[in-house]
């Protein structure tokens, strides 16, 4: 079988290489679109990351294509449903960097609430040591929303208990049991938008929770909350961000991720490809509103990325690929 990766660095290329020794592979470093679908067009298994949009025109274009592997959690970038009506298999990564994303969250926090990032910006730029702009916020007695209770989120909430902050959780399906034997609380959405200092998200994306942070609940938020999201960027509305720190209800965030990154990624690389007649440039121009507010910070999908959590994301999509080759699909995606 041929297995062809997209969105592959030269440096994992050859850990790849060195992991499937003797079958046979082809690697690119650009991601797959309907561009470049020529080059995957021989491929038995597909092998690709979140900026890949594998979805029916793609996936109809590649007679050969058997299995579709993704070297992340989050599956929305595929089209599962239409993988499974032509009787393709769909694998992610279920469980990686589960601290990584956790402690990366906290990083935001902590820059949030003690300025972190503006005093050093203004040492720097400016050789400014005046603290009257830096005042910050105890974390120790502040209230944390926790939207979404999986790995990530019940490491967030572990970490927030070693700065005694109290706990508000949101989840569709609560963990009785766990709720238990950590204190937790489950409290509806509004509730915990209502009733939480900083608001942290850890939810999944599907197109039921599409701007789960809206227009309408980012209002019902407590005066001075911040928010953040190291989850997906299409769980908030990026004007009800920009509505609410104009209202003076929010008064920063932290975000990993924006809706329409993959758009803003490409304009700064000065390139749209074959996502450019499908641009949402509401959304960019919002996105660009947002990069230029001191009280947010911006940073480029990167929570996940540490040297731990990459070496867990190759081992499993190893075991996926070697797995389907001997008959049996590990990790299969939820349709």
């Amino acid at each position: 079988m041929k297995t062809i990766f997209f969105e592959i660095s030269a440096e994992d290329k050859i850990k790849y290489q060195n992991l499937l020794s003797g079958q046979d592979v082809e690697f690119y470093e650009e991601k797959l679109s309907t561009e470049n679908t020529e080059k995957a067009v021989d491929a038995d298994i597909l092998c690709v990351f979140i900026n890949s949009e594998v979805k029916k025109d793609i996936i109809d274009a590649l007679p050969n294509l058997k299995y579709i592997v993704t070297r992340s959690t989050g599956y929305d970038h595929i089209d599962g449903a239409h993988a499974k009506e032509k009787n393709i298999g769909v694998s992610n990564v279920p469980s990686y960097g589960s601290d990584t994303v956790a402690e990366f969250t906290f990083g935001l926090i902590l820059n949030l609430s003690r300025k972190i990032f503006q005093a050093s910006h203004q040492v720097k730029e400016g050789g400014n040591f005046n603290l009257s702009e830096l005042k910050g916020f105890d974390l120790c007695g502040k209230t944390l929303g926790v939207v979404g209770t999986g790995r990530i989120g019940k490491n967030v909430i572990r970490m927030a208990k070693g700065f005694n902050m109290n706990i508000l959780a949101y989840d569709l399906f609560p963990n009785t049991d766990y709720a238990k034997s950590e204190s937790v609380k489950y409290v509806t959405l509004d509730d915990l938008l209502s009733g939480a200092d900083i608001v942290t998200l850890h939810a999944p994306y599907t197109k039921d929770n599409h701007h789960m942070i809206n227009k309408d609940n980012i209002m019902k938020m407590k005066k001075g909350a911040y928010i953040v999201n190291t989850a997906r960027g299409e769980l908030v509305d990026t004007e009800a961000i920009l509505l609410g720190i104009q209202n003076g209800i929010i008064a920063g965030a932290g975000l990993d991720v924006l809706e329409g990154e993959r758009e803003l990624k490409e304009e700064f690389h000065l390139k749209y490809s074959d996502a450019q007649n499908n641009i949402n440039y509401k959304t960019l121009l919002e996105n660009h509103v947002l990069i230029n507010i001191p009280e947010v910070i911006i940073t480029p999908h990167v929570a996940f990325y540490t040297e731990e959590a990459e070496n867990e994301i190759i081992n499993t999509t190893i075991e996926n690929i070697n797995s389907f080759q001997q008959g049996q699909i590990k990790n299969t995606i939820k349709i």
